[in-house]
């Protein structure tokens, strides 16, 4: 894809990110979690959030937009790997998330496939990751890209509703 480029978030992509984020729990995650929390969400809210997280990022912290015919279309964000509150060697990828109109141009591949690329390079040698249990298409994605399911599942609740999570990971050595 020619017209596509990998580049780092700046703070001014806040606002589309949190737009894409916002937009990507909506589409994946109805019946998933409770429709009328996904409705509250507000892209707004996201957007101020994200520049807080962005002006205080944390070390190891790697926000990548995805750029295609000059519209941002998608944001990967990967980082230490979060064990509660004990950070170890592995890295985990936090989001990814591409704009609903863009899914099946290759863009989520593409930012994965960076992720994993700048991961690998900085010598990490598996990456982690959280996806809903009920998520059959993003589960199928991290699946073709090389990841498994390694067992580790968590919960979390959401408006009153458990939403359970299973954990994928895949080596990068």
């Amino acid at each position: 894809m020619t017209d596509l480029h990998i580049r780092e978030m700046g703070l001014t992509d806040c606002d589309r990110v949190a737009e894409i984020r916002i937009r990507g729990w909506q589409t994946a995650y109805r019946g998933l979690m409770p429709q009328s929390y996904l409705d509250g969400l507000s892209a707004e809210e996201d957007a101020e959030r994200r520049r807080t997280r962005f002006t205080q990022s944390e070390a190891g912290v790697v926000n990548l937009v995805a750029d295609r015919a000059g519209e941002t279309a998608g944001w990967a964000c990967h980082g230490p790997y979060r064990n509660g509150e004990v950070r170890t060697e592995d890295v985990e990828l936090y989001a990814l998330y591409v704009d609903s109109e863009s899914f099946g141009h290759g863009i989520g591949q593409a930012l994965l496939q960076e992720s994993v690329r700048r991961c690998a390079a900085a010598g990490h040698r598996r990456m982690l990751l959280w996806v809903l249990k009920g998520n059959a298409r993003a589960r199928h994605f991290y699946e073709r890209a090389g990841f498994r399911a390694d067992g580790a599942e968590e919960s979390f609740v959401v408006a009153g509703v458990v939403v359970p999570e299973v954990r994928y990971a895949r080596e990068l050595a």
